[in-house]
């Protein structure tokens, strides 16, 4: 028993020893694995031309003099950037765009420190870095973020009116960005506002500029602000803008305007139209309206005087608002002239103001970090005396700032005010332009049926001269028939009064030698010198009809006188009734001759009749 519990003694301790032992190098073990690199958790910005650290720090701190560094680029090749290595920096592994910028705090390797200052900073540094123990297979990556400093604050225009929304189109420009920014469009309450695709240039030096349109509406608020961010350099540039309520009033006048005009202009365009017609019309019923016994070259002077009137008025007329819709064009141009020079001086004025407000801004931007720095690497750098110096400039600055805003702000209501009054006379112009061309081309078509209405007229004149020349013809035919029956009429009293001369030399005759054969003879050449003046006679109206039947009945009233009378011989009765005969044949002749001159002259003279009715008519 006392041997077996002696034993056990040594054993326990043995354990015990073991167990410290393992305990030990347990401990060892984990202290060593704590040791590790560190860097930044954020982003490493650097402005281009910049000097820069990339932080790389060993915790806890090692002596790294001996070790073999390395600062790599996985996405270069060579991806090596900064090679340390039995004590010294080997150039020919390194890429050759780092060649004689990259080094190591020397010094401080012994302190755990591997950071690597890289100067000199280009727009190709842009990327993740490695900072690795190949010993100790220990790394560590920082991402570095170049940046322009040439960074322009948001350039704000007023590009237009746009008539489909009655709306006004903004335009937001930045320039000098590396990498590719991001623009946004917001209102007075911070909402992100839809506008159009953002155009993104890359120029020779590749730096980005970066462009957006909005159109803003009248249901938006008035302050618009254009944004335009670098999320991971966390750099912000904006500009705000205040839209008046006028240039919604002024585009939709402006429509109302354009509305009424094109009514106006569509009524007037109607009624020179109609007074054109009145007139051709009025021109066209002047002739017709002419006395018909007035001779042709009256009525050609007349009417000849009367177009040269209204020719000469209406030319007139038009020639004067030519003249004054010409003078009116080159007013609204000057006066559109002097606006754009004075819209041209003013967005100097204002791109110079911009241009101070960004160097104040920038400068503000500075003297705001040196503020920001802690105190005490201003103790070390700065006197309280110079602090107070720079607090002040900056206060000064912010004044500077705000007096420049305040008269940018002015400046651009001004210039908006300015082109919003030029698109308005342009407009105005235009539409005198349209009207004058509206004009030119009424006075065409005017001068175009003026002339086909003279040559209407002149067609119309001759005609009616040839009418009057027909008609003057058959007046001077009227004429000699009246004369021919006023010699018949003469002639048929003539040889009445020689028939009753003669009647009564034959009753004398008869009674004084009623057997002698010279009576009968005397008789026989009395009727044949009574049918032959008879025959001769031109019979041509109604009354010649009448004095015909007149003659008849008296020529048989003789005959039958002679008759009676006793004859001496048969010879004597056979003549008479022979006389007889032959007068009642040549009277019937004379009857179908005369009745069928009567019919044809009443036909021209019905002819005749219904022209003048047309005539007058028309």
């Amino acid at each position: 028993m006392m041997l077996s519990h002696s034993n056990r003694k040594p054993l326990i301790s043995c354990l015990g020893a073991i167990r410290v032992l393992v305990f030990h190098l347990s401990l060892t073990q984990v202290c060593r694995g704590q040791s590790h690199l560190i860097g930044p958790s954020q982003p490493i910005v650097a402005e281009l031309g910049d000097d820069i650290i990339l932080p790389c720090q060993l915790n806890p701190a090692e002596d790294a003099a001996g070790m073999t560094l390395e600062w790599t680029r996985p996405d270069l090749n060579p991806r090596f950037v900064h090679v340390w290595r039995s004590g010294q920096v080997l150039d020919g592994k390194t890429h050759k765009s780092f060649e004689g910028r990259t080094s190591l705090f020397i010094n401080e390797l012994k302190d755990g420190n591997i950071s690597l200052k890289l100067s000199n900073v280009k727009l190709s540094d842009h990327g993740t870095y490695r900072c690795f123990i190949p010993a100790q297979d220990k790394q560590m990556f920082v991402e570095l973020v170049t940046v322009s400093g040439a960074v322009s604050s948001p350039l704000l225009t007023l590009v237009g009116l746009d008539q489909a929304t009655s709306g006004v189109v903004l335009q937001c420009e930045s320039k000098g960005w590396y990498p590719e920014p991001e623009l946004l469009w917001l209102d007075a309450e911070g909402k992100i506002l839809s506008a159009g695709p953002t155009e993104t240039v890359r120029g020779p030096d590749d730096l980005y500029t970066v462009s957006s349109r909005l159109t803003v509406e009248k249901r938006h608020s008035n302050n618009i602000t254009c944004r335009v961010q670098q999320k991971k350099s966390n750099q912000i540039r904006e500009t705000q803008i205040h839209v008046p309520d006028d240039f919604f009033n002024i585009q939709s006048s402006f429509c109302a305007v354009t509305v009424g005009l094109t009514v106006t202009l569509a009524v007037c365009i109607l009624f020179i139209s109609l007074l054109v017609f009145f007139m051709w019309k009025k021109n066209m019923m002047k002739p017709k309206r002419r006395q018909w016994d007035e001779s042709d070259k009256g009525e050609k002077q007349s009417l000849t005087k009367i177009k040269n009137k209204d020719q000469v008025f209406t030319e007139e007329e038009r020639e004067k608002e030519q003249l004054m819709t010409r003078e009116k064009i080159t007013v609204k141009t000057k006066h559109i002239q002097q606006k754009q020079t004075e819209l041209q001086q003013l967005q100097e004025k204002i791109q110079s103001t911009q241009q101070n407000l960004q160097t104040l801004n920038e400068k503000l931007e500075n003297k705001k970090k040196e503020l920001e720095k802690p105190t005490s690497l201003l103790s070390n750098w700065f006197s309280s005396s110079q602090k107070a110096e720079a607090e002040r400039e900056v206060e000064m600055l912010k004044k500077e700032l705000e007096t420049t805003e305040t008269e940018l702000k002015t400046k651009i209501n001004e210039s908006e005010d300015k082109q919003a009054e030029i698109q308005q006379l342009e407009v105005e112009i235009q539409r005198m332009e349209t009207n004058n061309t509206e004009m030119k081309n009424v006075q065409q078509s005017a001068d175009k049926r003026s002339e086909c209405t003279q040559n209407q007229l002149k067609t119309e004149n001759e005609e009616l001269i040839q009418i009057k020349r027909h008609v003057n013809q058959l007046m001077a035919e009227v004429q000699k028939l009246n004369e021919e029956k006023q010699r018949s009429e003469d002639q048929r009293q003539q040889l009445e009064k020689e028939l009753e001369t003669k009647k009564q030399e034959l009753v004398t005759q008869l009674q004084a030698n009623a057997g002698d054969k010279n009576g009968s003879e005397t008789l026989k050449q009395l009727r044949g010198n009574t049918i032959t003046k008879v025959l001769k006679q031109p019979k041509d109206t109604e009354e010649d009809k009448k004095e015909a039947k007149t003659l008849k009945e008296v020529l048989e009233k003789m005959l039958t006188e002679l008759l009676k009378q006793p004859q001496d011989t048969e010879e004597d009765k056979k003549e008479a009734k022979t006389l007889k005969e032959v007068l009642e044949k040549m009277l019937t002749e004379f009857k179908k001759q005369l009745w069928a001159e009567v019919l044809k002259r009443m036909n021209e003279t019905e002819t005749l009749k219904n022209l003048l009715e047309n005539m007058n008519e028309e």
